[in-house]
C-alpha cells in the first residue's frame, strides 16, 4: 500500500482532484499504458491508499470507499492530429469557454483564475482549418515546479495536461462540429506515455471528439513537442452530468 495526497493546487471542481492528476498519480504504479476509472470525486488534503488487488488491478481508496481503478492497457488512437506550435496559440484565441464563463475558474489545468506557475492554464481552441470532424489545440510550456526528481516533466503532469482539452473536444459534436456547454464530469482516461520532456520545452496539445452514447462522450488527445515528437496520448470518456453534480455538491 502507498499513500496519496491530493493537494488542494490540483483540484478540478473546487472541493476535488482533477481528473487526470488524479488518474496520473494511480497510473505510476502501472508499467506501460494504463486506464483509470474514477469511481468518486478524489478528495483534496485527504490521506489516500493506493493499493494492488489479487488480479493485477490497482484500487485508490478513501477509507472503505474505493475513488478510483487502474489496470495496465493497450492505449491505440483512431486517428492522430496535429497542429504546430503557432497554430495552437492561434487556436487558444478561439477558446468556446471565455474567462468570465469558465465552469471551474479555479481547475488546475484549464481553469483562468490560476496564476501563471500555479494552475497549466492550457486553453484548447479549434484549429483554424477546414476539417470533417472538429480538432482543438493548444499550447504548454511546463513550468519548472512541474519537474520530479530526474528533471523532466513529471508524469501526472502529462496526464493532466491531456484531461481537459478533451473534455472541451467533447463539447464538440463529432458529426455536426457544434458546440455547447454541457456540464462534464471525467469518468475514465487511458495514456501512453512515449516520452517526458523538460520543463520550458514548448508543447502542443490537440484534442478531438470521437464519439457520443447517451450521456457518455469519448475524445482523444496526444501531445507533442514544438519538434514533432511525440511524448502521450491518452483518451477519455466524460459523462454529461447536471451543475451541481459538476461542483460537487448534487442538490
Amino acid at each position: 500500500m502507498t499513500e496519496i495526497i491530493i493537494d488542494k493546487r490540483f483540484c478540478g471542481p473546487p472541493n476535488s482532484g482533477n481528473g487526470g492528476y488524479v488518474c496520473g498519480r494511480l497510473a505510476q504504479h502501472i508499467p506501460g499504458g494504463a486506464e483509470v476509472t474514477l469511481r468518486a470525486p478524489p478528495p483534496l488534503d485527504t490521506p489516500l491508499a493506493a493499493i494492488a488487488t489479487d488480479d493485477g488491478t490497482w484500487e485508490l481508496r478513501d477509507g472503505a470507499k474505493v475513488v478510483a481503478t487502474g489496470r495496465a492497457v493497450s492505449v491505440e488512437l483512431v486517428r492522430l492530429e496535429t497542429a504546430s506550435f503557432d497554430e495552437a496559440c492561434a487556436a487558444e484565441l478561439l477558446t468556446p469557454v471565455k474567462p468570465h464563463e469558465h465552469p471551474l475558474p479555479t481547475c488546475f489545468v484549464c481553469g483562468p483564475a490560476r496564476a501563471k506557475g500555479d494552475g497549466l492554464r492550457i486553453f484548447a481552441g479549434p484549429l483554424g482549418r477546414h476539417s470533417q470532424s472538429p480538432v482543438l489545440a493548444a499550447s504548454w510550456t511546463p513550468d519548472p515546479n512541474l519537474a520530479a526528481e530526474d528533471g523532466l516533466v513529471a508524469p501526472e503532469f502529462l496526464w493532466s495536461a491531456l484531461d481537459c482539452p478533451t473534455g472541451f473536444a467533447c463539447n464538440c459534436d463529432p458529426q455536426s462540429n457544434a458546440v455547447d456547454k454541457t456540464p462534464l464530469l471525467l469518468g475514465r482516461m487511458s495514456a501512453r506515455i512515449e516520452a517526458r520532456p523538460r520543463p520550458g520545452t514548448r508543447c502542443i496539445i490537440t484534442a478531438w471528439p470521437t464519439s457520443r452514447d447517451g450521456r457518455k462522450r469519448a475524445a482523444e488527445a496526444a501531445l507533442r513537442d514544438e519538434g514533432g515528437r511525440l511524448l502521450a496520448v491518452a483518451k477519455t470518456t466524460w459523462i454529461a452530468v447536471e451543475r451541481d453534480v459538476q461542483l460537487g455538491h448534487p442538490s
